[in-house]
């Protein structure tokens, strides 16, 4: 069955037309007898109609009604609400067009004796015809159902391979959260303890090339870390919309991201912009954290944000003020500030976040220069 409607749906349509208006020709040539004007015009004008009938189909069958009240062919009606039936889900119209049908095949046109004298007759062909027209659009609406059937079990496929490509996705991404967390807690761990080890050499050390190689691997630690964020960062953005290659902000676009916010923002202070591109960074996500917890937990409050820096250390204060609007309710999944946490750690900073007064504050501080 599969393969016969294959081959049926290779078939071009015009080919398929062409068929249509062969066979309501010949059901018309086979009922010609004696035929007047009126009903070769009508015969005619039912056979032309099949060529429009996939784009309007209810136009189509309504010029071979003509033709089956005078000529009582039965081809051209048929084919003509088999295309009906098969492009409408409107039932009422289909038995309408049936009824209508049946009606122009029993009652036939001029009114004969037939009629008049026997009407019980007229009524069993009625019938008859009624039946007749059944079979179209029940094979029509078979047809229509097929086609949603095949439609519906395409978009579940599209569905389940979206839901699978999505499962795929879910344990990719579990897999670089739990080697970003390995590379966070194990390796840099490492490598903060390497860079401890060479400082403490480097003031220890008597020997001028001791000292100078401890300062090495020391400042090569440093980098390491600093190289090493980058890839727990990177790792943790892949496979989400935020694109981790992307250009990473400075703190020079601090005030854009203030302006930005539409918030009441008092911003003071200033930090060198020789500061290392991840402790900017680390200022520039700090701020930005704090100002969409502002947001979203404590609406209408003042807000001051203090950059402040001396000869070893330099960050950011963020405080507000009690609310004065209800908070948002917005989805959190209270990781935030975890983040910006485990973003100073790497860099030897601290984060402290908690209850200021009557608001809330967020304190960032790093070292000036690595390691």
């Amino acid at each position: 069955m599969n393969r016969l409607l294959a081959i049926w749906q290779r078939i071009p349509p015009w080919v398929t037309d062409l068929l249509a208006v062969v066979i309501a020709v010949a059901d018309t040539l086979l009922y010609y007898y004696d035929q007047g004007a009126l009903s070769i015009g009508a015969s005619a004008l039912a056979c032309a109609a099949l060529l429009i009938r996939r784009r309007w189909p209810l136009i189509a069958f309504a010029l071979t009604l003509p033709a089956a009240l005078i000529a009582n062919i039965l081809a051209a009606p048929i084919i003509a609400l088999l295309a009906l039936a098969s492009r409408t889900r409107r039932r009422w119209l289909l038995f309408i067009c049936g009824a209508l049908f049946a009606a122009a095949e029993a009652i036939g046109w001029p009114l004969t004796n037939l009629f008049t004298a026997d009407q019980n007759w007229t009524a069993v062909t009625f019938v008859y015809q009624l039946a007749t027209a059944a079979a179209p659009i029940l094979l029509g609406q078979l047809t229509l159902a097929a086609s949603d059937l095949r439609a519906r079990i395409a978009e579940i496929e599209a569905t389940k391979q979206h839901e699978q490509d999505l499962y795929a996705q879910s344990l990719l991404t579990q897999e670089r959260n739990q080697l970003a967390r390995e590379m966070h807690d194990v390796v840099s761990h490492q490598v903060s303890l390497i860079s401890v080890q060479a400082g403490a050499l480097q003031v220890t050390a008597t020997d001028p090339e001791v000292s100078s190689a401890a300062r090495s691997i020391r400042t090569m630690a440093a980098t390491t870390l600093d190289e090493l964020r980058s890839m727990v960062m990177l790792l943790r953005a892949a496979g989400t919309r935020s694109p981790g290659l992307a250009p990473q902000p400075t703190i020079a676009e601090l005030a854009d991201l203030i302006t930005a916010s539409g918030l009441p923002v008092t911003a003071t202070g200033e930090l060198p912009h020789d500061l290392p591109s991840a402790a900017q960074r680390a200022v520039y996500r700090t701020v930005q954290e704090a100002l969409t917890n502002v947001r979203k937990h404590a609406p209408g409050s003042a807000i001051r944000v203090k950059l402040w820096s001396d000869d070893k250390s330099c960050g950011v204060i963020i405080k507000n003020s009690r609310a004065s609007e209800p908070p948002l309710t917005l989805p959190s999944a209270q990781l935030g500030l975890l983040g910006i946490r485990e973003r100073a750690e790497l860099l030897g900073g601290t984060l402290v976040a908690g209850p200021s007064g009557d608001g809330f504050g967020v304190q960032l501080t790093l070292p000036r220069r690595p390691g």
